[in-house]
């Protein structure tokens, strides 16, 4: 008798078989994924709502001042949605945030700066001004606008500054063989050429990528960087979530540098009231 034949057909249907269950445990492992994150997308899109709504205590009150400078980094393509960024900057300066560096790797956001200037009454231009450090002590709403070129152009700048000075050490007779730039002359360099600019202490990120989308690296050494996803997904609750985070950290001192470190003064408090859409601020007597 001839096993062959249904020998062949078992392997057949074997295979057959087997096939159909794989592409059912496929499906079904991205149906159960697709769930999760659609589960964890409806239920962040909760809390926002409840967040924005005043119904989460904890997020009524935001220890603000901790925050002098922000920084938003904000994907190219999504840097055309000028309404957005404009919403995104009124929340911000409701809450009393008020100075603020907008960037974005092609410059989109250069192009509208005189639009969103317009929106805000007294707000001035960062790069007008000559004392930055000492204009985060300023109460007026200050807008810095960055972008990939000025970063690349300040590190060719402060590379020329440092051959020059190195140049003329030579020149002078100092011969102390290769020539070592510490870091705070690289950084003394870079304020020379007028990119120093004072380091953020939030950096926020709108779009895709998980990264600070090529903000210049020498000002983000202690910068504290949160991805709040695409911006055409802004959302007043994620916003409030993302600086009570960071306003509740506990925090350090690095060298002359506060890290993310819990203060002894006493700092000023934004209350968010029954409503998060018009918060007040009140400082500490």
């Amino acid at each position: 008798m001839d096993f062959a034949r249904p020998k062949r057909m078992l392997y057949f249907w074997i295979d057959k078989i087997g096939n159909v269950l794989f592409r059912l445990s496929w499906h079904l492992v991205h149906a159960i994924i697709y769930l999760c994150y659609f589960t964890m997308a409806m239920l962040h899109g909760l809390e926002s709502h409840l967040i924005s709504r005043g119904l989460l205590r904890k997020y009524k009150y935001l220890h603000i001042s901790k925050i002098n400078y922000l920084a938003i980094v904000i994907e190219s393509e999504e840097a055309c949605r000028t309404s957005n960024v404009i919403q995104l900057l009124l929340w911000v300066a409701t809450l009393g945030i008020n100075h603020i560096c907008l960037y974005d790797n092609e410059g989109i956001l250069k192009k509208s700066k005189d639009v969103i200037l317009d929106k805000f009454d007294g707000a001035i231009l960062f790069q007008d001004t000559h004392e930055n450090n000492m204009l985060l002590d300023q109460p007026c709403m200050t807008l810095e606008f960055v972008s990939f070129s000025d970063g690349k152009e300040a590190v060719a700048r402060a590379a020329n500054v440092l051959l020059m000075k190195y140049i003329k050490s030579r020149a002078a007779g100092s011969n102390q063989g290769e020539q070592i730039f510490s870091e705070s002359e690289m950084s003394e360099a870079l304020k020379t050429v007028g990119s120093g600019g004072p380091e953020p202490d939030l950096l926020l990120i709108y779009g895709p990528a998980r990264c600070h989308l090529g903000f210049p690296a020498w000002r983000i050494r202690y910068t504290e960087i949160q991805h709040m996803g695409p911006l055409k997904s802004l959302k007043y609750g994620s916003l409030i979530k993302a600086l009570y985070r960071y306003t509740t950290n506990l925090q350090i001192w690095y060298g002359n540098k506060q890290v993310k470190c819990s203060a002894v003064l006493p700092w000023k408090t934004v209350n968010l009231g029954k409503s998060n859409r018009t918060p007040s601020i009140h400082g500490d007597s």
